[in-house]
C-alpha cells in the first residue's frame, strides 16, 4: 500500500503541471469532442511510458540531449501549427459545438497521439523520473508502485477531460467560447516561447 501511495503521488505530482497536452484534453472536454476517447489514449500512454521506464531505466542514465532536442523541435512545428489552425478558426463566427462534432475521430485520435508523443516531457517524467525513483524497489514493490502511478493518471485526465464537458453547459454562447479559445491560443503561445528557450539551451550544450 505504501509503495501505491507513492507511485500516485508521484504521478499526480508530476502531470499535474500545465502542458500542451492537459489543455488539448481541457479544449476537447469544453467541445465535447471525443471526451472518453482522448482521456483513453493519454492514460493508457502514460501507463505504457510508466511501465518502458521502470523496466528500461538501468539503460539509461541521463537523457540524450540530440533525442530531446529532436522532439522538442517536432513539439514547437506542431504547437505553432495548431495556433494558427486556432486563429483560423476564431476569424469565424460559429459555435464550437457545432463545429467539432463532426470533427472526424481519426483526426482526433492523431492529435492527441501527437500531443502526448511529441511531448518531452511525457518522456522525462515517466521513463526518467519515475524510472529513477523506481530503481531501489523490489519486483512486487515495483507492481504497486506502477498501478498507483497509473491510477494517477487515469484519475487525472479524466477528471480533467468529463469536468471541462461539465463546464461545457455553462458556456453555450459564441462569446465565451471565444475567450476560451483566446485563452488556450495565449497558452500556446507562451509554451512555444518556454519551448523554443529550451532548445536554444539544448542545442548551446551540445555545441
Amino acid at each position: 500500500m505504501e509503495n501505491f501511495l507513492f507511485g500516485f503521488y508521484l504521478g499526480m505530482s508530476l502531470i499535474l503541471a500545465v502542458g500542451p497536452q492537459n489543455l488539448f484534453v481541457i479544449e476537447q472536454g469544453l467541445k465535447r469532442n471525443h471526451v472518453f476517447l482522448v482521456c483513453s489514449i493519454c492514460s493508457i500512454s502514460d501507463c505504457i511510458f510508466i511501465v518502458i521506464g521502470i523496466a528500461a531505466f538501468y539503460y539509461f542514465s541521463q537523457t540524450n540531449p540530440l533525442v530531446e532536442l529532436i522532439l522538442n523541435l517536432l513539439l514547437l512545428i506542431f504547437i505553432l501549427n495548431f495556433i494558427w489552425n486556432k486563429l483560423n478558426y476564431s476569424s469565424n463566427l460559429y459555435s464550437f459545438n457545432e463545429a467539432y462534432s463532426e470533427e472526424y475521430i481519426g483526426k482526433v485520435v492523431l492529435k492527441t497521439l501527437a500531443f502526448t508523443y511529441l511531448n518531452p516531457h511525457v518522456y522525462s517524467d515517466t521513463i526518467f523520473i519515475i524510472g529513477g525513483f523506481s530503481r531501489e524497489l523490489i519486483f512486487n514493490e515495483k507492481i504497486f508502485f506502477v498501478i498507483g502511478a497509473s491510477t494517477a493518471s487515469f484519475i487525472y485526465f479524466f477528471s480533467l477531460g468529463y469536468a471541462s464537458s461539465y463546464f461545457a453547459n455553462f458556456i453555450n454562447n459564441q462569446r465565451g467560447w471565444r475567450l476560451i479559445n483566446i485563452i488556450v491560443i495565449s497558452s500556446m503561445v507562451f509554451l512555444s516561447i518556454f519551448i523554443s528557450h529550451k532548445i536554444l539551451i539544448i542545442i548551446r550544450s551540445i555545441i
